[in-house]
């Protein structure tokens, strides 16, 4: 028996797919995954202090609603801490470190103007 030409071309197009396929199986998540526990740590690290940094943010635009025409918002490093292990869902957030992001947007988003803190405290 002898084979076409197209025959051939999709034969070999099967068979490149079934490879691909199954070297898809098989490296599955390969390339996301971090090559070394220490930099596992270090995207760890720099997430926390992201999602620290954004829920400060959510808190002092929280409180600047909130407050009254002429009266300071109020900001406290409570509602950082609560806002990062609700929003973000970590299950300790370390208090020095909350106070730490809100100190840093407190002093970048100008809050001195309209806002009190105790990050300073």
């Amino acid at each position: 028996m002898r084979w076409s030409a197209d025959a051939l071309v999709g034969v070999l197009v099967v068979l490149t797919g079934v490879g691909l396929m199954t070297a898809g199986v098989v490296w599955k998540g390969r390339a996301v995954r971090p090559f070394a526990a220490s930099r596992a740590r270090s995207v760890a690290r720099r997430e926390y202090a992201r999602d620290l940094q954004r829920a400060a943010d959510l808190v002092i635009a929280a409180a600047r609603r909130a407050a009254g025409e002429g009266e300071p918002a109020i900001v406290t490093v409570d509602a950082v801490v609560r806002m990062t292990e609700e929003r973000y869902g970590y299950d300790v957030v370390e208090r020095r470190h909350a106070a730490a992001a809100l100190r840093r947007r407190y002093e970048h988003g100008r809050c001195a103007a309209d806002c009190v803190t105790d990050a300073y405290g």
